[in-house]
């Protein structure tokens, strides 16, 4: 995927200015590309030069003026297109399994201050994702709105998987400090 992919896909739901955007990007489409705000204007520029989105400017009274930006029937095409391709498998690069892999090697308490902080981080996020999700219901229950929401139901979906996938980091975060617990434990009674 490239980013004009992830900036298209942003802008379906209504005109946005080039930093509505990229708050836009940061609460919803961040769980799945990450892009710096300066990438995100750049790729702007990009795409209305290719006729794949449209911008317009607004007069401000009091604000500088700003520009806002829909994506164009041809912008609809190049997503379509987009859809009609295999998904490339992701792979995941992180330095906290590098850590684990040489867990054998390193000091557990260190190794386990890393994975404290890691379940941390994957819980705040885990439970930031799921206060989007409550809001993006409104009142209704999940498998209600999953088949009658007002909304799009895409945003919901990709914020359920950066959820789901916190909550599996969280998780694993948690078993590794247990097998590293009583590993120590164990090591600990046989040195006895």
């Amino acid at each position: 995927m490239a980013l004009r992919h992830a900036v298209l896909a942003a802008l379906l739901d209504e005109e946005l200015s080039g930093y509505q955007l990229t708050k836009a990007f940061a609460a919803g489409v961040a769980n799945f590309w990450h892009a710096k705000p300066q990438q995100v204007y750049a790729e702007l520029a990009r795409l209305e030069r290719d006729g794949l989105v449209a911008g317009r400017e607004v007069v401000q009274e009091g604000r500088p003026d700003k520009r806002l930006f829909r994506v164009t029937g041809k912008g609809l095409g190049e997503l379509e297109g987009f859809a009609s391709t295999a998904a490339k498998p992701a792979f995941l690069r992180e330095d906290l399994l590098v850590q684990v892999q040489a867990a054998d090697h390193l000091d557990a308490a260190v190794l386990i201050e890393r994975l404290t902080e890691r379940y941390a981080f994957a819980e705040a996020k885990a439970a930031l994702f799921e206060e989007r999700l409550r809001r993006m219901r409104g009142g209704a229950e999940e498998s209600e709105f999953l088949l009658r929401g007002a909304s799009r139901v895409g945003p919901y979906l990709t914020c359920r998987r950066g959820r789901d996938f916190e909550r599996a980091n969280r998780d694993w975060c948690r078993d590794v400090m247990e097998v590293l617990r009583a590993r120590a434990v164990v090591a600990s009674d046989d040195g006895a």
